[in-house]
């Protein structure tokens, strides 16, 4: 009797070791990370407690060093050496929900998940609080917005939809594109993009079809523009003209709520995670190889 449960047992564990092999194999299983990154090997730079609800994330001449955040309840611009959880902070508005933070030149822009933009002189970053404030809110159409980038070369921001009444029954996500002049301090839009959300399914058949953007940026070396999607867990890449080449899950294990994303210099990429009750808030560095 006792051969016969021997017997059974090590027939069981091969049947374990079989679909755990399987498991491995099998695609639908698998979380993938883009060309000169290993997403399942990060840096992680904790966040301290003023910072567990971190959004937007950003670097200045995309320098490293310090980082640039902000978190979605306070009016508030943080800065802090990398790996060091001491912050500073910059108080330029009220308590609201602000989502993505971008720096072009010497400005810094702020998204409000209304669609108002908030700018202010990089040399007010060393300050309490901003006195030199400009919000622009009537510039967007109305709609949830958590996507920002600013372009230095053009001089232009670029602002994706999170959830917006243009694209409601439809598969596609708009985003816009702002003009600033410098000059006159001044935003303007001057034009649109979309995405399309059918080609998900033809790039990645396992990706969700839906997309709730929380941040955009673009790859420096590529032109291609990278779009995070917190509820979705998915790392949209597109083309410089916005056409879906990628797709990439996220493991919820690693990436907890992605709501920011940047490059620095050496093309190293830079991933936020706000936290919650188990979880702080974190940023991920993975090293360009």
């Amino acid at each position: 009797m006792k051969y016969i449960y021997l017997t059974i047992f090590y027939l069981l564990v091969a049947v374990v070791s079989f679909f755990g092999a399987y498991s491995c194999q099998n695609p639908k299983n698998k979380y993938t990370s883009p060309e000169g990154y290993d997403f399942g090997k990060p840096d992680k730079f904790t966040m301290p407690s003023s910072l567990l609800e971190i959004s937007g994330i950003a670097f200045y001449h995309h320098n490293s060093d310090t980082v640039y955040s902000i978190q979605d309840e306070d009016g508030k611009l943080f800065r802090q050496a990398w790996d060091v959880k001491k912050q500073k902070n910059m108080k330029f508005g009220a308590k609201g929900d602000y989502e993505e933070l971008a720096i072009m030149a010497e400005q810094v822009f702020v998204l409000k998940s209304n669609g108002h933009i908030y700018a202010f002189p990089m040399s007010e970053t060393t300050k309490t609080e901003s006195k030199n404030v400009k919000i622009s809110k009537h510039v967007l159409p109305k709609g949830e917005y958590e996507g920002l980038y600013a372009d230095e070369l053009k001089s232009q921001l670029y602002v994706i939809c999170k959830s917006c009444a243009i694209d409601k029954k439809t598969k596609q996500v708009t985003g816009y594109v702002l003009d600033y002049n410098a000059g006159q301090d001044s935003i303007m839009l001057s034009g649109s993009f979309k995405l399309d959300l059918n080609q998900i399914k033809v790039v990645n058949a396992e990706a969700k079809s839906s997309l709730s953007p929380s941040a955009l940026t673009k790859n420096p070396r590529t032109g291609e523009w990278y779009i995070l999607a917190s509820a979705n867990k998915q790392l949209v890449i597109t083309d410089a003209n916005w056409k879906i080449k990628e797709v990439h899950k996220l493991n919820s294990s690693t990436f907890n709520q992605p709501e920011g994303i940047a490059f620095d210099q050496q093309l190293n990429l830079f991933i936020s995670n706000e936290g919650d009750e188990v979880n702080e808030g974190n940023i991920l560095k993975f090293k360009y190889k």
